[in-house]
């Protein structure tokens, strides 16, 4: 079992930047994977950030370039600076975890541990 604690968000204009984090309980595992989702209301949650077992990055096309992931290992935390946001990033954001190899971006269901979500608004 994983705790994620989820911290950062809140609004900003568009072109801003912000930066979430979210910080894991303690674990013992081989494998571990983290990721950023959000959901709007009447939407699906979508991937963000995924970031996998060797710590390689994912990133949805839509934020490619503007969304930057960063972890540390010592504190279990991982990051996701958001620069140059739009008004489309405007969501709930959530953090994922799961003890598996991971990476995805594209299934919720492969993550089985979630934070409590951090609002994110961007006004035009």
């Amino acid at each position: 079992q994983v705790h994620l604690v989820q911290s950062g968000g809140g609004s900003v204009q568009a072109g801003g930047s912000l930066r979430l984090s979210c910080a894991a309980s303690e674990y013992t595992a081989s494998s571990f994977c983290m990721a950023w989702f959000r959901q709007t209301p009447g939407k699906e949650r979508e991937g963000v950030a995924a970031i996998d077992s060797d710590d390689s990055p994912y990133y949805a096309d839509s934020v490619k370039g503007r969304f930057t992931l960063s972890k540390d290992n010592a504190k279990n935390t991982l990051y996701l600076q958001m620069n140059n946001l739009k008004p489309e990033d405007t969501g709930m954001y959530y953090c994922a975890a799961d003890f598996s190899d991971g990476g995805s971006l594209s299934n919720r269901y492969a993550y089985a541990f979630w934070g409590q979500g951090t609002q994110v608004t961007v006004s035009s």
